[in-house]
């Protein structure tokens, strides 16, 4: 009796949380149901499991950065609206259809979906909304190519970093050539990840977002 009734208060607890928003965007709530599913990915993509986090300031840290990553993808989302993008019923259904075939069965799919609280219809426009989220996201992050003044000289201000990473050569000039090459991918990941940061930032600061206590 005392099993039934755990389980009967964690199923009206679980059923409470999508009344509660755990933070709002523009007016939009995240609700605490879809924080818990989201924290649980977010742990999962990491290598941790939520049972291992004994320190309880480790799990508000990890679970704020969780609820960080949604109100920016919530913001990624309304984004695209107001710009129009539209993903398309025949692309959802194809990238679905790659995630179902990656589990082996329709069976193992639809029950790995119900353990995350989806059921098909919900997923497919989970779906829609992230790949809609991702492509405005890679339009406003997008960089220049830098130029090979650019390259050289941020190759010479990090010469000593870059030949550390790079395989050793008695050749000088071979030596430059790889540290050049290096430099290009470092320095165009660092634009990137600058100009991603920027995006989030100037979202999070055109936008009205309020977090519960």
């Amino acid at each position: 009796m005392r099993i039934v009734l755990l389980c009967l208060l964690l199923v009206m607890t679980r059923a409470s949380w999508a009344d509660v928003p755990a933070a709002r965007v523009n007016g939009v709530e995240i609700g605490l149901m879809r924080l818990e599913r989201y924290f649980a990915e977010y742990l999962n993509a990491q290598g941790r499991a939520l049972t291992s986090i004994r320190n309880p300031n480790l799990y508000k840290r990890l679970r704020d950065q969780a609820l960080n990553e949604l109100i920016d993808k919530e913001l990624l989302w309304q984004e695209a609206q107001r710009q129009g993008i539209a993903i398309s019923n025949e692309q959802v259904a194809a990238h679905v259809g790659e995630v179902e075939s990656a589990f082996g069965s329709p069976a193992i799919f639809e029950q790995r979906l119900a353990e995350a609280g989806f059921d098909r219809a919900q997923y497919t426009e989970y779906t829609r909304h992230e790949m809609a989220a991702q492509q405005v996201y890679a339009r406003l992050s997008a960089v220049d190519a830098p130029s090979q003044a650019d390259v050289e000289a941020f190759y010479d201000a990090n010469k000593e970093r870059l030949q550390g990473a790079q395989n050793q050569s008695d050749n000088p000039s071979v030596i430059r050539e790889q540290g050049l090459v290096l430099a290009r991918a470092l320095l165009i990941s660092q634009t990137q990840a600058q100009a991603r940061q920027s995006v989030r930032q100037r979202l999070r600061e055109s936008a009205t977002v309020e977090v519960a206590d």
